[in-house]
């Protein structure tokens, strides 16, 4: 059952796909972060450990405080009000980088791209072109489920106005660099949605000792930068994010999307 009197969800009060338990170890720096990550064991350790991180201050106050006040619309939910880790296949062939959790959306119903108009526009994508089950995401625990990929945010929280800090990118970072050190074997296509998730995802390959061109490849909208990695030919794409600021001004349309997300899928196969 929830514990009405926090303001997010319990380790293992019965959420739907709670990954944490209450003897789930939880960061309280970014020190912490890095050890914790490093020394997990396997991708649903380190998904549980992720999910109880309380490394960034802001960052946990900002979360709880909307899980706590709620949007009106959302004001008989319980909100999860914590980090949200990557979901999907554990040996996934395209991973799909993103900035960071909605305050409404992932920070509400648990997942991240959840319950959010840019989720709506992600996932209808995806269905269309095989990489999800369904053309819907509403909540954890709704029968969705990725195909082929896994799904990440490179920070884990929800931040104030969708704008975390360099402080907080980086001490977010370790979660990022142990799940590539599961995922990238398998890994043929890195989509990277917005030029957040660009970065995040250069840092992060370079980390994992894959050659990056010099000088950086820039950010675009369907650019498509091969590398080397562990499985053979990674491709790295990039994709306008689905935020309402650029669907709703038509800077990215259903055919974009369809047109980035279409191309991993046949890169996957």
């Amino acid at each position: 059952m929830i514990a009405e009197r926090l303001p997010f969800v319990a380790p293992g009060t019965g959420w739907p796909d709670d990954p944490a338990s209450a003897d789930t170890p939880a960061a309280s720096d970014p020190a912490a972060v890095a050890e914790l990550a490093a020394m997990a064991p396997g991708l649903a350790e380190l998904t549980a450990r992720q999910s109880v991180c309380r490394a960034c201050p802001r960052l946990v106050e900002w979360r709880e405080q909307v899980a706590l006040e709620r949007r009106r619309s959302f004001a008989d939910e319980a909100y999860w009000g914590r980090p949200i880790a990557g979901w999907g296949e554990d040996e996934p062939r395209v991973l799909i980088v993103g900035l960071a959790p909605a305050a409404h959306g992932g920070n509400r119903t648990g997942r991240v791209f959840t319950g959010d108009r840019s989720g709506d526009w992600l996932f209808a994508s995806l269905y269309r072109v095989g990489l999800a089950a369904l053309p819907t995401s509403t909540h954890a625990g709704d029968g969705q489920r990725l195909i082929h990929a896994r799904m990440v945010a490179a920070v884990r929280c929800a931040p104030p106005l969708n704008k975390p800090t360099n402080d907080e990118r980086d001490a977010c970072r370790p979660w990022l660099d142990r799940e590539l050190d599961f995922v990238l074997p398998h890994l043929r296509v890195v989509v990277c949605l917005g030029s957040f998730g660009w970065d995040a995802a250069l840092a992060t390959l370079a980390a994992h000792g894959i050659a990056i061109p010099r000088p950086k490849p820039k950010f675009g909208h369907g650019v498509e930068v091969p590398l080397e990695g562990p499985a053979g030919d990674l491709q790295l794409l990039g994709s306008f994010h689905p935020s309402q600021q650029n669907t709703f001004t038509g800077r990215l349309t259903e055919p974009m999307l369809d047109a980035v997300l279409g191309r991993a899928a046949a890169l996957a196969r």
